[in-house]
């Protein structure tokens, strides 16, 4: 039987991997589908602390999982398909293998939700982006687009002025469903001009390598037109990746993972959640990182108490 078992590999995987590796407790960690989570599909990170000139999102990742590697942490490249609580820890499963474990820290990550359309896969940090907290700075006195209509949206757009140029809400209905406060908030800025009953039909540019426009489509006239565009933000949500313990865990009404506030800890002792696994608000590598030291430490302060 393990001690540690890390289910996940974005920041909060390989940060809760280095600590646990440090403290001697030889951690087996699951890359997953998608090794490395969001930030693989992230091009230029500026806001992480220690790179002064900032760092690409794939390669961030990867000096992480090199860190966790030289403390000996054992990682194997499957996906994990369930998690039983047994007698005296848990039992991990993929497809192929079984394993045991005293602990587990859960860093499943979350999904932006997409358009679901080819050009935007292709677009993917060329112009298009799910996060104007990570990107908005590369979009200085840029024309960009929003779509959404939730509060999401709202403070997206907000924050986007502050180098954007313009920004465009693309809204399919004609009304949003963000709250009061943040409506008004959003119809008071002078830079930001609302597309009401209309969807993005297409994004163009692939050929150039980055976003040139976008194809608009009137969903009540259902005619399209061409609109000049440099940047994409889908503010549609993000789903955290918590089916794995659905019916195990408590989870909130967005189905993010429940920690016990200023903790790790989850409803079941010995398993921890870190990472936006958890995190329905900030959604920072940096922040992700930060709770993946704190479960580490969790799980090591647990495992003493079980006399191990």
């Amino acid at each position: 039987m393990r001690e540690v078992i890390i289910v996940g590999s974005g920041p909060a995987g390989w940060t809760a991997a280095v600590y646990v590796a440090r403290a001697n407790l030889k951690p087996l960690l699951f890359e997953g589908d998608e090794p490395g989570g969001q930030l693989m599909t992230t091009t230029d990170v500026e806001n992480y602390p220690g790179f002064a000139n900032g760092i690409q999102g794939p390669e961030l990742m990867d000096v992480m999982k090199k860190q966790a590697v030289r403390f000996e942490t054992e990682i194997i490249s499957k996906h994990v398909v369930s998690i039983k609580k047994i007698e005296g820890g848990f039992e991990v499963a993929t497809d192929t293998d079984t394993l045991q474990s005293k602990a587990v820290i859960v860093s499943t990550g979350a999904s932006a939700r997409r358009l679901g359309l080819e050009s935007e896969k292709e677009l993917y940090g060329k112009g298009v982006s799910a996060c104007a907290t990570c990107d908005g700075f590369f979009f200085k006195d840029k024309e960009v687009i929003v779509v959404g209509g939730g509060d999401s949206a709202m403070e997206e757009s907000n924050f986007l002025t502050r180098f954007a140029s313009k920004v465009y809400i693309v809204h399919r209905r004609d009304a949003f469903r963000a709250s009061k406060i943040m409506q008004e908030r959003t119809m008071k800025n002078p830079k930001i001009e609302v597309i009401w009953n209309t969807e993005v039909a297409d994004i163009l540019g692939v050929n150039e390598g980055r976003v040139t426009g976008v194809l608009l489509r009137d969903t009540e006239k259902d005619e399209t037109r061409e609109m000049k565009i440099e940047g994409v933000f889908a503010a549609i949500g993000h789903e955290p990746n918590t089916k794995l313990v659905e019916g195990l865990l408590d989870l909130d009404e967005k189905k993010y993972i429940k920690t016990i506030p200023g903790t790790s800890k989850t409803n079941i002792p010995g398993m921890f959640a870190c990472g936006d696994v958890q995190d329905a608000i900030y959604r920072q590598a940096v922040t992700a990182a930060g709770s993946g030291c704190m479960a580490a430490l969790d799980a090591e302060r647990y495992l003493a108490e079980q006399g191990d």
